[in-house]
């Protein structure tokens, strides 16, 4: 547990234009959190953070997330060395959204699927709405089977 505190929202005007960190979080008491490239401002992911997930990012400089899917705090990088040192955090208007810009250790892969960014792929839009999805990064940074084990290949799901 941290001794970071964050305080109560108590009005527009103190969230929205005050100095004082007040997050609001969801009914789930999570956040969510854009995750960008320092040096290229390229969105790496979007994740989610509890408070405590918040106060650890805030205190150690390195990104910690809440996995929805293990209900369980998440330090990135922790068991693949990719680490996401926090260059700058940001806190939007009303509070309820956390933007990191990082620099990633290693490979600078993000994606626990192996490719740098977890947005890898385009949704066509438009007139061409309805077709199949575009992989923007044809390259993995590295091959999550041997750096994880026994994770999912996207290929084939």
């Amino acid at each position: 547990m941290t001794n970071l505190e964050f305080h109560r929202r108590r009005s527009v005007e103190q969230v929205e234009v005050g100095f004082e960190l007040a997050p609001k979080f969801d009914a789930d008491g999570l956040i969510p959190c854009v995750t960008s490239d320092a040096q290229s401002g390229e969105v790496l992911m979007l994740g989610w953070m509890n408070a405590e997930a918040l106060r650890l990012t805030i205190e150690t400089g390195e990104a910690h997330y809440f996995s929805r899917s293990r209900q369980a705090l998440w330090h990135k990088g922790a068991t693949s060395g990719l680490v996401q040192s926090v260059v700058e955090a940001r806190i939007d208007d009303d509070q309820d959204a956390i933007w990191l810009r990082v620099k990633v250790a290693g490979s600078g892969a993000s994606c626990h699927v192996g490719y740098r960014s977890c947005f890898y792929r385009a949704v066509p839009v438009g007139p061409k709405a309805g077709q199949a999805l575009t992989f923007v990064e044809r390259e993995r940074t590295f091959d999550p089977q041997e750096l994880y084990g026994n994770a999912p290949n996207p290929t084939q799901l």
